[in-house]
């Protein structure tokens, strides 16, 4: 039997878990089992970055093992990553987290490590290229609003990784009052929900493999088929 592609998953931090007497680190068993489905090894990773200060080098080193991460949702990242104020909006910001995540991200975009972001995973990756957020879409634009607890319509275009994946339409599930304004270096946006706001990126001239999503797929995976394709391809791009 083949060895499954190990995938890396950043664990959050939690102030409780069921059944245990401390604070908690934890994943969403939806987005575990649907690596699992997928093909791969799920595999947590404690994020240290004391003080909100990551080492870059020693994070690359942590990760030696992975053949693909995985950069799951979350709460929010704090505005000055990207430059930006503070919004009264903001939640469960953890610097000592959002450190970690853009530390492990750098690392997979420079050392071409497969990598798939999901929701505040593909934030993330935006801040690290460059970009910026809206920080609360409801007061950005009532028209984007109402993307919490959602299921909706997205187009992909044609030609790209995303649309190989999924075609040009899918339904999707959405929780997020957080998307992306400015895009980051290098980044293309492939797909969007019918109210314009980005939904899937790419990387321009990247010789690595990456897919951003702004949806949850692993919150239909098992029903879905298309959803448990995204993280799929991340185990089949590990794997190779």
């Amino acid at each position: 039997m083949a060895r499954r592609p190990l995938i890396a998953i950043p664990s959050r931090f939690s102030t409780s878990a069921s059944a245990l007497r401390h604070r908690a680190e934890v994943a969403s068993r939806n987005l575990v089992e649907a690596v699992y489905a997928g093909g791969g090894e799920p595999l947590l990773v404690h994020p240290d970055a004391p003080d909100g200060t990551a080492d870059d080098a020693e994070v690359s080193e942590r990760l030696w093992w992975a053949d693909g991460v995985l950069l799951p949702g979350g709460g929010d990242l704090a505005a000055h990553w990207a430059g930006q104020s503070d919004h009264h909006t903001l939640y469960d910001v953890d610097e000592e987290q959002d450190a970690f995540d853009l530390a492990v991200a750098r690392h997979a975009l420079r050392h071409r490590v497969p990598l798939l972001s999901i929701c505040r995973g593909t934030q993330v990756v935006n801040v690290v290229q460059g970009g910026t957020l809206v920080q609360d879409m409801d007061e950005h634009d009532s028209e984007l609003s109402h993307h919490r607890n959602h299921m909706h319509h997205v187009t992909v275009d044609h030609g790209t990784r995303a649309s190989t994946i999924l075609g040009e339409s899918v339904e999707v599930s959405c929780y997020h009052h957080q998307c992306i304004a400015g895009l980051g270096e290098g980044l293309a946006v492939t797909a969007r929900s019918e109210e314009g706001v980005v939904e899937a990126v790419e990387m321009s001239g990247y010789d690595g493999w990456f897919l951003g999503v702004q949806w949850h797929p692993e919150d239909t995976w098992s029903s879905e088929p298309k959803q448990l394709a995204v993280v799929a391809a991340l185990v089949e791009a590990a794997r190779r």
